[in-house]
């Protein structure tokens, strides 16, 4: 052993080996080229120039890992939030503006980034996400579309525990994410008539920092409906097709209402390209028939399907709304929807 190393020694009897990372460590090995050190009960590893490489947090956790918190997520508290980072062993980093999220995923060197709150803040952290950074979520909002579109557990806990047993077993999903103009979205978007929904929702405003329920968004769809004279003619062009508005799905289900699943574009997929429904126009008696065919995950007819696209163009006759993931994007005249393949590691 070089000079100046420490050698290893065993601090509690019977213990022959420690497990770092999913690679064990002799304590009787004098061959070993890294010392074991005591970091107030815990341990590090600890490199032949005396210096801490990686403090070890214990069997079970992320080393390495963040966790963003979103602290006004609908169903996030501070207790809840310290329960999911000890349960993960990752350090805490808590949100405190729009936009913080993506700033604080930019300028992390993290190993793995796991974000609990609503689908606005996932949506923040892919856009500033390092490329190869393994990513998880942990439903903290009042819909968490994508945690539960892709399967992890509802309870906040039990998806914490989940992420942490696919860190440590290796296991995690690559999946395409969508962009238009510029902004990366997660699973869903739309123009005209439903980012119009989002956005009359949001000028409702919040109550303790907390987003409208499901069911707010269910009557804001009739009232916004019955504003248009019930009736939505077509607004935009898509590939020389005319429809009233369009939905650009990124994976199945589009949303949920409540517990219920809305599969407005049934055969996408996370693993594929971008989807396109786009009704062509819509009347009052038309809903119950779009309504079923969304909730048993049919086509219905009178809408344009597109599936596994790399590339959608929209052109509106005047400004609509634009919304990504949920969050109201302001209005467009024209818009470029991308799809990035297998684009995003998720830990589930």
């Amino acid at each position: 052993m070089p000079a100046g190393a420490a050698e290893l020694v065993e601090r509690e009897a019977g213990v022959a080996e420690i497990g770092h990372d999913r690679m064990a460590l002799l304590l009787h090995d004098p061959g070993a080229q890294d010392s074991l050190v005591e970091l107030g009960g815990g341990v590090g590893v600890v490199g032949l120039d005396g210096d801490v490489i990686d403090s070890w947090h214990g069997p079970g956790t992320m080393p390495g890992s963040i966790l963003i918190v979103n602290p006004h997520a609908s169903a996030v508290t501070d207790d809840r939030a310290a329960e999911v980072a000890e349960i993960l062993g990752a350090d805490l980093v808590r949100t405190e503006r729009p936009g913080h999220a993506t700033e604080l995923a930019a300028e992390s060197d993290a190993e793995s980034v796991v974000v609990f709150g609503g689908d606005g803040v996932f949506n923040e952290v892919i856009n500033g996400l390092k490329p190869g950074v393994p990513l998880g979520v942990i439903p903290g909002g009042g819909s968490s579309v994508l945690p539960r579109a892709l399967g992890v557990a509802r309870d906040a806990l039990a998806a914490a525990a989940q992420i942490r047993d696919a860190h440590q077993a290796g296991r995690a999903r690559r999946i395409s994410i969508g962009r238009v103009n510029g902004r990366r979205f997660a699973f869903a978007a739309a123009i005209g008539f439903p980012a119009e929904v989002v956005r009359r929702v949001d000028e409702l405003g919040r109550k303790n920092d907390r987003r409208p329920p499901d069911r707010t968004f269910a009557l804001t769809v009739a009232r916004t409906l019955r504003a248009h004279g019930g009736r939505l003619e077509p607004a935009l062009e898509i590939d020389g097709e005319r429809a009233a508005f369009a939905l650009v799905a990124n994976g199945d289900p589009y949303t949920y209402l409540g517990r219920l699943p809305l599969r407005v574009a049934p055969d996408a997929s996370f693993e594929h390209g971008l989807d396109l429904v786009a009704p062509r126009r819509v009347a009052v008696r038309a809903i119950p028939r779009l309504t079923a065919a969304a909730v048993l995950g049919r086509r219905a007819g009178g809408v344009l399907y597109r599936t596994d696209l790399d590339r959608i163009e929209i052109r509106c006759e005047e400004p609509l709304p634009l919304q990504v993931d949920g969050e109201d994007l302001g209005d467009v005249g024209h818009a470029v929807f991308e799809c990035e393949r297998n684009a995003l590691t998720v830990l589930v």
